[in-house]
């Protein structure tokens, strides 16, 4: 989802708690003033629920633009038969510790 889509989607919002995780942060002024007048254009939001929203969407661009590294190791072969090379950047690691963090909630949760 893109920003646009997202501001399309508040615009027939209801309120959904998706939130298994609480943090809280501190906003310059700026950033603070526009996630108010966000709530203001979006009355049927709130503001933890407009932030987890941009969080969730700059987080899905940054896993987007996350560039690719090749390394020397054929991992595969397109369907032209070239050789698709392992990705060495930070992309695998993300994603193992992505994942690693899903996995630990999870038995938190489990155990809770």
């Amino acid at each position: 989802m893109n920003v646009r889509e997202l501001m399309s989607s508040w615009e027939t919002a209801s309120h959904q708690e998706n939130g298994e995780e609480k943090y809280q942060v501190s906003l310059p002024l700026r950033d603070a003033s526009r996630i108010a007048a966000l709530t203001g254009l979006y009355p049927g939001l709130n503001q933890n629920e407009i932030i987890a929203q941009l969080i969730g969407v700059a987080l899905d661009e940054v896993e987007r633009q996350m560039p690719y590294k090749q390394g020397k190791k054929v991992v595969s072969f397109d369907e032209l038969g070239d050789p698709l090379y392992e990705d060495v950047g930070l992309t695998p690691k993300y994603l193992q510790l992505r994942h690693q963090f899903a996995q630990n909630h999870n038995q938190k949760k489990k155990s809770a």
